[in-house]
């Protein structure tokens, strides 16, 4: 029995950083996952504009979900092995874009690039994950 990743999901992450940054699932195929988030106080840094920690808090979201939905979540579990990101733009407010494909999806680990973009398509941040997929504690 395979388990859905969006199966009981406002339950899943109630309370997690998900939730606590308003991130949205707009988009949801195996390969290509979109995801959106809204620029408040609460993701700026001291400056007002977003904190470059919520752009990769939101990039390995993205690489995290689109892992997820690609493996049998009821005998495995994915998790982030490493990140990197190059912020090109700053945004005050708005909302800003995850849009995450895969580069190589393998049996144990996954690679992911996300590129986070503005309304106008504008790039703020570029980023790329890898995923390391382990088996589920029983």
């Amino acid at each position: 029995m395979t388990v859905d990743f969006f199966e009981n999901i406002d339950k899943r992450i109630a309370g997690t950083i998900i939730d606590e940054l308003n991130i949205e699932f707009i988009e949801t195929d195996p390969d290509r996952l979109v995801l959106k988030m809204p620029i408040t106080p609460k993701t700026h840094q001291p400056a007002g504009i977003l904190h470059g920690g919520v752009s990769v808090v939101l990039a390995e979201t993205a690489a995290s979900v689109g892992t997820a939905i690609n493996i049998d979540l009821s005998k495995k579990v994915a998790v982030g092995l490493e990140i990197n990101a190059n912020h090109v733009r700053s945004k005050r407010e708005g909302h800003v874009f995850a849009v995450a494909v895969p580069v190589h999806k393998g049996r144990t680990t996954m690679i992911w690039e996300i590129k986070i973009v503005d309304e106008e398509d504008k790039l703020i941040c570029t980023s790329r994950c890898t995923m390391a997929i382990i088996d589920q504690k029983q």
